[in-house]
């Protein structure tokens, strides 16, 4: 099997390689951050800020909609451009879009600023992950590496509340978006010096039609799901749907008949590839949704600070990480199906948890399945992610870790569109006000909990106790109502894994789409110098096709 990256003597990764995966790890780290970090600061966000329940949702779902939207296209312009320089490019444009969000003085600015991040944070995702593919040429150590991946994502998310609650214990909400900015810089010094380049001579040029046309039925779709599930069956988001489904299969279509797609339709041969992605997204969207209604029940059930409900995530965080890591283990030894098919079924458990949780008492309970989540989670991480990337030829792999990348935001951010809204619909269909609650008090909590929670604060003790107690049977139940949906999405998930993954066995799949012309040995690519350091590396080709090799250099390699 041909490469289109460097490998280290005999195959096997160095110390420079291991090196420039901890530099790949800190990009993926703020991301999954940036995700989770704001469920926190959002009842101190709407206390200053004033967004409607529209502009709440939007804030939360549009960094998420914009990476998924934006991925493909990241993906494909880091093949053309340099995966290494695209990786450059969008950590200064995630530094500047941070400190903008930090200071937005209203709700719209902010979810403009978040917008903004979203596209500059989907340059790092396919790079990332494409860039550990071009780097761990060994099966073995491919999964390993992507296993520190998955575990700094899945982390991440989980350590985005912990993070965000010391933050906010003695900052203002907009502290969260700073975060990102020590890390970026630390980033652009590191990645010059350690990370190879990475470019396919045979990419062409992106079709700005296509770009434009992924990302319409994208978000248009979104929308309309959004809608959906916040107001019922409505003539608008229906129409949307449609139009993003029309769309999107005349992006489809224009794929199959370009030289150059921005998505090579034909990964999805690959049976192993497709059911990967699909688990992935339908996995995630649980996560999402769940993630969004277990913070808020931190804080405004239980009624914990910010750093309170943070530092009650960390069992999770370290569970994701075991887990991930324990995966390629676990995958070599055992029938992948079955390893991530148990994966999935561990998940469902914790969110079959969630059903019973109760207002009074129900925080063990709560953590527990929480816990459990993330066990299922962090496993299927790993494994879901390294088959995806493992099922292409390595000059693929910016196709691949884009389309990876797009399952898991498509899913997390329609998870917290979908089943956020489901959550909301049964808040609002079960919160009760008690009587003589004033009508402006009673319909900022009929609207939502934060208005529920704002609101009694305006009240006396008494009346504002018992606005409170409405307020939280109201959301317990939206909260398990989520559980139910999620549990059977687990199922169902679960279902699909050992039903397309039986064949497959080992943590690393095999690279069944054909590849482009091989890579060549160092001597002969015009792209590399005879550096003394590179001389174990083994060719992978015939010369013949030293015009078609890719460009790929370390920092080392450059010549003067």
């Amino acid at each position: 099997m041909s490469s289109n990256a460097p490998a280290p003597p005999g195959g096997k990764a160095g110390p420079r390689e291991w090196l420039g995966l901890a530099v790949l790890a800190l990009p993926t780290l703020l991301i999954s951050l940036d995700q989770s970090v704001l469920y926190l600061a959002l009842p101190h966000l709407a206390e200053e800020l004033h967004p409607t329940g529209t502009q709440t949702l939007w804030i939360m779902d549009i960094y998420g909609f914009l990476i998924a939207g934006f991925l493909i296209t990241m993906g494909t312009l880091g093949d053309r451009i340099g995966r290494r320089r695209l990786l450059m490019i969008g950590t200064v444009a995630v530094g500047l879009t941070s400190i903008a969000a930090a200071y937005s003085t209203s709700a719209e600015t902010l979810i403009v600023t978040r917008a903004l991040l979203g596209v500059a944070a989907a340059t790092l995702m396919p790079s990332t992950l494409a860039l550990i593919s071009n780097i761990f040429t060994d099966p073995r150590q491919r999964g390993r590496a992507i296993a520190v991946w998955a575990s700094c994502f899945m982390g991440g998310t989980a350590l985005g509340p912990v993070v965000g609650g010391v933050l906010l214990e003695f900052f203002w909400w907009g502290s969260v978006f700073l975060l990102g900015v020590p890390v970026m810089v630390l980033l652009l010094i590191l990645a010059p010096l350690v990370l190879p380049e990475y470019k396919d001579p045979e990419a062409g040029r992106i079709d700005l039609t296509s770009v434009l046309l992924s990302l319409v039925s994208i978000l248009s779709i979104i929308y309309g799901l959004k809608e959906l599930a916040r107001h019922g069956v409505d003539p608008l988001p229906v129409a949307a749907i449609g139009a993003g489904l029309a769309v999107g299969t005349a992006f489809v279509k224009r794929q199959g008949t370009m030289e150059h797609p921005l998505l090579d339709l034909k990964l999805f041969r690959v049976t192993a590839f497709t059911a990967a992605l699909l688990i992935l997204m339908v996995s995630m969207l649980g996560t999402g949704g769940g993630y969004l209604f277990i913070t808020g029940f931190l804080q405004m059930v239980e009624g914990m600070s910010p750093m309170e409900a943070g530092l009650w995530m960390v069992p999770s965080a370290v569970v994701s990480i075991l887990a991930a890591q324990a995966a390629p283990v676990f995958a070599e030894r055992f029938r992948l199906s079955t390893v991530v098919g148990v994966s999935l079924l561990i998940g469902t458990a914790g969110y079959a948890m969630l059903v019973f949780v109760v207002p009074v008492g129900g925080l063990p309970l709560l953590l527990a399945g929480f816990v459990i989540i993330f066990v299922g989670v962090g496993t299927f991480g790993a494994l879901g992610t390294n088959l995806v990337v493992g099922s292409v030829p390595p000059e693929r792999g910016g196709s691949a870790a884009a389309l990876s990348s797009i399952s898991g935001d498509l899913g997390n951010a329609l998870g917290v569109a979908t089943l956020g809204s489901l959550g909301a619909a049964v808040y609002r269909d079960t919160i009760a006000p008690p009587p003589g609650i004033p009508v402006d008090a009673s319909e900022a909590a009929r609207a939502s909990m934060e208005g529920a929670v704002a609101a009694a604060r305006q009240l006396p003790p008494e009346a504002a106790d018992a606005l409170m107690t409405a307020a939280r049977a109201a959301y317990t139940s939206g909260l398990n109502t989520i559980g139910i949906a999620c549990a059977v999405i687990g199922a169902v998930s679960a279902a699909t894994a050992l039903t397309l993954l039986r064949e497959r066995r080992g943590a690393t799949a095999s690279r069944d789409v054909p590849p482009r012309p091989s890579y060549v040995p160092d001597a002969l690519s015009p792209t590399r110098s005879a550096d003394p350091c590179n001389a174990g590396h083994t060719a992978h080709g015939p010369a013949e096709n030293a015009t078609a090799a890719p460009s790929v250099e370390y920092p080392s390699e450059r010549k003067a």
